[in-house]
């Protein structure tokens, strides 16, 4: 079966009101996630990536004892026999040699996070709040996680700030040595795709992940995965992320790069994103060398190929424009939306134009449309600023729908 799946959202708050995430929205609670991926979004798997938090920890046993929620035979909670949500936990590492970066560890139970969560303590300044660094290079994180039977993942690999390829390393493989091997799959993070990770040589025998790091409940979907699974379970997702037995990613869905807030080399001096063929180091526009690296950028400068090298083994990558960024649509044609397609998935992939366009009227169909196939003109982001939509910019670069 196909299954969709959202495998890294944030918690902004516990139930009792403590702080988790500090940027991230307060409704976004554990609960509140399962809500949303359920009644909303569409998202048949949930990756939650701060439950190593003491405060959420204490939130999910609550949620167990109460039976709102039920530990899956193969691993992950059931939330009402709708939802599936994976236990992880985000966490910062150090290089010796300097850099920092993010990775995510998905738990098979709760008394497995709970262990883990007791043992990265001592490494910790405060539990308590999400994405902490932890005094210890990466290679040492997966295997404190492995030893409670964790699927380990480095988590947006590309982007500029705390993440591997984006401020550590020109190979994962440099930093994890032997173990490289035992990780299946790497998170592409915004302002990536498949066909630009594709040039690099040493990911050919990974599974990429589209996730959307939500730091709010609209968020939540922006980017996922459809997983061919038997079951909605932890173990099932650590056999298609490893491509057994007949599971595998069966396709990425995610923003156009573009979108993403750091697509492109972006000035700090002048605000502007840097022009010039990639990979740009220094604006062109003021002379400043004050730039903040876009991921385009930084993937052609590493990169093994000039063009992507995809194995046979690689879904399509499809690019989606999230109702959100469609101009025209706010909160009341966005919930007018959801109540008669029943989620944004299904507005974005299965709506007709014709329904459409009797829902919310021609020009919004229209541009739902156009982000459906591709043909929306973007203006790319950068520096932490997203893309956007403009409609009736002949100027812009349109990509091809690509699957």
């Amino acid at each position: 079966m196909l299954y969709v799946c959202d495998l890294h959202v944030h918690i902004g708050r516990s139930d009792s009101g403590r702080p988790v995430k500090i940027t991230a929205s307060r409704d976004l609670t554990f609960e509140n996630i399962a809500i949303e991926c359920a009644r909303r979004k569409g998202v048949d798997v949930v990756g939650v990536v701060d439950c190593a938090s003491p405060p959420v920890l204490q939130d999910i046993r609550r949620l167990v004892d109460d039976g709102e929620m039920v530990e899956h035979p193969g691993g992950g909670l059931r939330y009402r026999d709708q939802v599936t949500v994976i236990l992880a936990a985000e966490f910062e590492t150090f290089e010796p040699g300097g850099g920092q970066s993010h990775h995510v560890s998905y738990f098979p139970s709760v008394a497995a996070l709970e262990g883990f969560s007791h043992e990265i303590s001592g490494h910790v300044t405060n539990l308590e709040l999400s994405s902490q660094a932890c005094r210890m290079p990466a290679r040492e994180l997966l295997d404190m996680a492995g030893g409670f039977g964790a699927i380990f993942v480095p988590a947006h690999c590309f982007t500029p700030h705390r993440s591997p390829y984006g401020s550590c390393v020109e190979r994962l493989s440099t930093m994890f040595g032997d173990a490289w091997e035992a990780i299946p799959a790497i998170e592409l993070g915004l302002s990536a795709d498949t066909f630009l990770a594709d040039r690099i040589g040493e990911l050919a025998e990974k599974s990429f992940l589209s996730n959307s790091d939500a730091h709010s409940l609209p968020k939540i979907g922006r980017e996922y995965n459809i997983v061919e699974m038997q079951k909605p379970s932890f173990e099932e997702l650590r056999m298609a992320l490893a491509r057994e037995a007949g599971r595998r990613i069966e396709a990425n869905f995610g923003l156009d790069p573009r979108l993403g807030k750091y697509h492109r080399t972006f000035c700090e001096s002048c605000e502007r994103i840097a022009p010039g063929e990639p990979p740009v180091m220094e604006c062109q526009l003021c002379g400043s060398e004050d730039v903040t690296r876009g991921v385009l950028d930084r993937i052609v400068q590493i990169a093994d190929f000039a063009d992507a090298r995809a194995p046979g083994h690689r879904p399509p990558y499809q690019y989606q424009v999230p109702l959100e960024f469609v101009p025209g649509v706010g909160t009341v044609t966005l919930n007018k939306l959801i109540n008669r397609y029943g989620s944004e998935m299904a507005v974005l992939h299965e709506a007709s134009p014709d329904e459409l366009v009797q829902t919310v009227g021609e020009k919004i169909a229209g541009l739902i449309v156009q982000g459906r196939e591709g043909t929306l003109p973007l203006k790319p982001g950068g520096g932490g600023r997203y893309g956007k939509a403009t409609p009736g910019d002949s100027g812009q670069l349109n990509l091809p729908q690509i699957g």
